[in-house]
């Protein structure tokens, strides 16, 4: 029996991972030997505003006891989101050394890139962002509030001890792939230490790798690479912060933020890692029954592969396929018209047989 944390949070968050739930369920009846229990966590905003914190001080450790986390997203308007975001998502990542976040992106059948002339087969990358350290470190702070000199700082700390685990994670899934391509991107060049201190670390990993091609590119080069020849690309690895931004780069050209997965992995398998779609919490369409839960569907494969289902992750992404490929079942955000309710049910459809197409 695998034992999953469900913890929905904010916005959509909650309308699209209890679709995720209601596939996952449909997914367990129909595979052999798959056995899931779900336990639902209130965690989140409306937490915060009854207790004064959006999770239990003890809700890491109660997260130990669990195979994985399901998660959705954290955030509401009327809380700064730096208090939403430290005091749930992050708390979670770093209490459980959740220290490497994979983010895969393609284009998946039917779905149109803003790229021009584009394949499905040109966009089929794997990111992985260095997920415990760097700008999120959480050091620094504030003095001399409500004078003119009011000051603030924040410090990027990096480790060589994180900077090599990172590195050896994206060193083994570029060699998992069948390109064998990494791409370190940093900011070297302005960034003279901590930057540099990557730059060095990888030329000194790449040698136990000889046989993965490697190459380098600064973060804003990255960023036009990215739009301009989409095919060079395979593996890439980056700095906390300057991956969390190419991947929502990535997200967009790949066709909408609503379908991006990712996992915040603990590659040791000491802890539950943590899964979960990356677009937010998407206040301007929350309540409206329109929210896309594809990324949600997609981080459920990679939960199932990560515990090891890879027969059922393989049945959960070929539905997935299956959905997109038919443009009648697309939300909004791929220039649809389904809800996510139709949408549910086309996927449940899909995994049960029900729909042939």
């Amino acid at each position: 029996m695998y034992k999953i944390a469900v913890i929905p949070g904010d916005g959509i968050g909650t309308e699209v991972i209890d679709s995720g739930v209601e596939v996952l369920k449909a997914l367990s009846k129909s595979v052999q030997n798959l056995p899931i229990e779900f336990h639902q966590f209130d965690w989140g905003a409306e937490y915060f505003k009854k207790h004064g914190v959006m999770m239990p001080d003890e809700g890491v450790e109660e997260l130990k006891s669990f195979n994985s986390i399901y998660f959705g997203s954290a955030g509401v308007p009327e809380i700064p989101d730096h208090i939403t975001l430290w005091g749930l998502r992050l708390k979670i990542c770093q209490g459980l050394d959740q220290y490497a976040n994979l983010r895969p992106v393609r284009l998946l059948p039917g779905i149109i890139s803003p790229l021009k002339n584009i394949e499905e087969k040109d966009i089929d990358w794997s990111f992985i962002r260095e997920n415990s350290e760097g700008e999120y470190s959480g050091i620094g702070g504030r003095s001399h509030r409500g004078y003119s000199h009011d000051t603030a700082m924040d410090v990027t700390l990096f480790t060589k001890q994180g900077v090599e685990r990172i590195q050896r994670f994206a060193f083994e899934i570029a060699r998992s792939r069948p390109r064998k391509l990494l791409t370190l991107v940093t900011k070297s060049n302005a960034q003279r230490h901590g930057m540099v201190m990557w730059d060095e670390i990888f030329d000194e990993i790449s040698q136990d790798y000889r046989d993965v091609n490697t190459d380098k590119m600064l973060v804003d080069a990255m960023t036009t690479r990215m739009v301009l020849d989409p095919k060079s690309i395979d593996t890439v690895v980056a700095s906390n912060l300057h991956a969390d931004i190419l991947t929502d780069l990535a997200a967009s050209l790949s066709g909408s933020m609503g379908i991006a997965p990712t996992g915040n992995l603990d590659p040791e398998k000491r802890h539950p890692s943590m899964f979960e779609p990356i677009h937010g919490s998407a206040f301007d369409i929350m309540g409206k029954g329109i929210a896309n839960p594809i990324g949600s569907y997609w981080s459920a494969v990679m939960m199932l592969e990560n515990l090891g289902e890879l027969k059922a992750a393989q049945k959960l992404m070929s539905a997935i396929e299956k959905l997109t490929s038919d443009k009648k079942y697309l939300p909004k955000d791929l220039g649809g018209k389904s809800t996510t309710k139709q949408i549910t049910k086309v996927m449940i459809d899909i995994i049960s047989g029900k729909n042939s197409k």
